[in-house]
């Protein structure tokens, strides 16, 4: 990838959205710090003048790679927000997990919070937590790691990455994930955001893209 902060990855592109494959190691949106302000959405309105000032509509974490839609009007951003928030957009991640995990699929359902005197990370918590919801399949053993296809029914923070490791999860951490697992400073987090389908907010015409990961 270019080292400079005006490339993007733009897999489609129309008058009302973008869908672009965000590399992993960048922000989404804009961090709070002035080193943080280099992401996908100020990359996106240096190359596409005419998008509105905030065309995210949803997140991937700064070390999740993979497919982002964003919005280029305010119509779209509202359509687009409500069909998240009305679960109407299948997503699908590939996952590489450091062990093996026998079981051929299954869904976790956890409950949790964020930790905060550790922020960012997130705690189990029974009961003030929030249900996470995700569905999994196992596609493979591969040198004593596994590939998982993850299918989340809710968009919680670190979700996939808590369910991965907890105990009360799969018990078994991503590769390169630095909280939750043993990953170290400058490995590749191997989360993946692969699959994306909604409803085109203009035409209303189903529409999916499709990102084959990096690992």
């Amino acid at each position: 990838m270019p080292e400079n902060d005006k490339f993007l990855d733009i897999i489609y592109k129309d008058p009302f959205i973008v869908v672009v494959n965000k590399p992993g190691g960048l922000l989404s949106v804009p961090g709070r710090s002035i080193n943080k302000k280099d992401c996908v959405t100020e990359r996106l309105k240096k190359i596409c003048p005419e998008s509105i000032e905030q065309p995210s509509v949803h997140r991937l974490d700064m070390y999740t790679s993979g497919l982002m839609v964003l919005a280029l009007t305010k119509e779209a951003h509202r359509n687009l927000s409500i069909q998240f928030q009305e679960k109407e957009v299948l997503k699908e991640y590939t996952a590489l997990l450091d062990g093996i995990i026998k079981e051929d699929k299954g869904i976790i359902c956890l409950p949790f919070r964020l930790d905060t005197a550790n922020r960012p990370y997130q705690i189990y918590d029974n009961v003030n937590g929030k249900q996470g919801i995700t569905e999994w399949k196992n596609a493979g053993i591969e040198n004593s790691k596994t590939r998982i296809i993850f299918t989340p029914r809710t968009g919680r923070t670190h979700q996939l990455r808590l369910h991965s490791s907890h105990k009360k999860g799969l018990g078994i951490p991503i590769i390169g994930d630095r909280l939750y697992g043993n990953g170290k400073e400058g490995d590749m987090m191997m989360l993946h955001a692969s699959y994306l389908e909604f409803s085109h907010p203009d035409t209303g015409r189903r529409i999916h893209f499709s990102s084959p990961p990096p690992f």
